[in-house]
This record gives structure tokens, sequence and C-alpha cells, in this order.
């Protein structure tokens, strides 16, 4: 018996030095190859903007390629998935957005990932407002004026939003649920097609990532209404927040973060963080990311982590709350 026990706790510690042995060599010299950085939405948009700013600079940083690649689809599942099932060697990465960490997960909890077990997280990339806006031929000058005609006509005026269960659709039903308002949600196949519609009069209004208007806001086309931001934006100084105008609950930003398939090893992430915090403070980046209207973050895995649990518990609060489902047309 005696010999059996040792027998035991040779294979074990051999087995832990196997295991200790191989998560080295995942880890020393890394990276050695092309890093993938998974891109959930289609090229053009904010996310795909913000993750090539970043990528070209850590590509530098790391001394290897950070290439992206969108896999578009599914309100970004399709990308979250790859990510999720991609081995946890730190060559494929992927970014984390409030639809595919938070409200997807809300709307669908039958979706093919977890989006907390089933991701690391490294860093939040950057944060962007949040708009709401209405055609500037609409007699609405301000968001009390606007609450007022809705407590007036319940159910008469329309939201445009990219879909049903995105985060301009979780906005709306926001501002509906804090304002005790009735706007009807009219979904489209992305922004592009809400905004053409706000802009011809067919639709009454829209809650949309600011950089997605912000040019037709300073071509005159629309007016901006408020703000999702923790101060009022440079870019439109008379603009209000939504809690300056005691809405707190709608003025959460769009949130871009950088994430690994899960039991991705300690030393990659470290090895992540630190070059992306190094992008970041790179004034060119910060200058880039400026203009496309997203303001970097950096902060630690940790700090990530805490905010997407807390943006899932919302959604599925509010979806739970509104009654919402993914297949509302």
């Amino acid at each position: 018996m005696r010999l059996k026990h040792i027998a035991l706790l040779l294979a074990s510690s051999l087995a832990t030095s196997l295991v200790a042995a191989n998560a080295h060599a995942q880890t020393d010299g890394y990276p050695k190859k092309t890093i993938t950085l998974i891109v959930p939405f289609a090229p053009g948009g904010t996310t795909d903007i913000v993750a090539r700013i970043v990528a070209d600079r850590m590509s530098k940083e790391l001394g290897q390629a950070v290439v992206v690649e969108n896999r578009g689809g599914g309100g970004g599942s399709i990308g979250a998935t790859a990510v999720s099932r991609a081995e946890p060697d730190g060559y494929t990465l992927g970014i984390s957005t409030v639809s595919t960490h938070a409200v997807n997960p809300a709307c669908n909890p039958k979706l093919n990932y977890d989006p907390v077990a089933g991701f690391t997280p490294v860093t939040n990339l950057a944060r962007t407002p949040n708009v709401l806006t209405v055609n500037q031929k609409a007699g609405t000058q301000d968001v009390k004026q606007l609450i007022e005609q809705l407590k007036r006509n319940p159910g008469k005026l329309t939201y445009a939003t990219s879909g049903t269960c995105t985060i301009q659709h979780m906005i709306g039903e926001q501002f509906k649920v804090s304002t005790g308002t009735f706007i009807l949600h009219v979904p489209y196949r992305g922004a592009g097609p809400a905004l053409n519609d706000l802009l011809g009069g067919q639709v009454d209004m829209m809650f949309d990532n600011l950089p997605s208007s912000l040019s037709h806001i300073n071509g005159g086309k629309l007016r901006p209404l408020a703000v999702s931001w923790s101060k009022r934006v440079d870019a439109l100084p008379n603009v209000p927040t939504f809690a300056e105008l005691g809405l707190k609950e709608v003025n959460d930003p769009a949130w871009y973060g950088l994430v690994a398939p899960p039991k991705t090893p300690d030393e990659i992430v470290k090895k992540l963080h630190a070059a992306v915090v190094k992008v970041l403070a790179i004034p060119d980046v910060r200058e880039r990311m400026k203009a496309s209207g997203a303001d970097p973050v950096g902060n630690t895995p940790a700090e990530h982590a805490a905010e997407i649990k807390t943006e899932l518990e919302k959604m599925k609060s509010l979806v739970k709350k509104q009654g919402i489902k993914l297949n509302e047309s």
C-alpha cells in the first residue's frame, strides 16, 4: 500500500509538472506568430474603427502582426462564439461590446457562448456616447417637450433602431421606462437604413451611437436632444446628458473591450494588457479615437469583467420588465 501511495503521489506530481511546463511553453516568448483580432460586426462601424486603431499599434508594441478579421452576423454572436471557442493561447482575441456581452445574452439565453464564463477580459479599449435625435423639421426642441408630447400621444410617435435587441433598442426601452412613456419601436437592418428614414421623416426619433449620427447633426439635418455620457460632449456643448435631465438609467455609454478565450494564461493576459495600455497612451492613437467619437479607457481585466457583469444584469432586468422578444418585428 505504501508503494502504491508513493506511485500515486509521483504520478500526480508529474501531471502537475506537465501542466506547468505546457503553460510555460504557451507564454514563453509570446507572441511568436500573427494574432487574429475578431471584430463581431461588419467593417466600417465604430467597433471596427476602434479595433483597427488599436490593432495597428499593438502590432508594433508586440512585435507580431495583429490582424483584424470581421465576422459579422447574429447581432455579433457569430464572432463572439468564435472567440469563446478558440484555443486559449493568445493568438485569437475578440472585441467585447454591450451588444455581444449584455444585450444579446439577455435577449437570447440560448446563445452558443456564456458572456461571463466564456471569455477572459483584458481591458475596456474605449467608450462612446449615445445620442437621442429628432429630425430638424420636427417641432421638438428638447427632452422635456418630447416627454410632454409623448404623454399627450401615447404610442403615436416612433423611434428607429438598427434592430431588435440592439443597444439602441435597449436605450429606447430604458427611456420609456424612465419617463413613463410609450413609443413605438421600428427596427431596421442596421443603423444606415434607420438613419435614412429618420432623415426622411418616416420615423420621429432615434437612439444611436454618437459617431454614426454626428455628421448629420453637424450638417444640420438632425437635432440632438440628449447624450449618454459622464459629462457634456465637447462636440455638442449645448446638449445635456440624460443624467442632467434626471434620467440616470439612460446615461450609460457604449463600450468596446478586448477579450480572450476562457482559460487564457495570466501571463498572456498581463502582456496583452500592458501592450494595450501603452498603445492607448500614444497621442496619435488618442487623437484618432477621439476623431471617431470614442474615448480611450484601458482599465484592468478585473474592472472590465465587472463592467460586463453589471451591464448584463441591467439588460436582463430590462428585457424581463419590457417583455422583449428577439423575434419582435
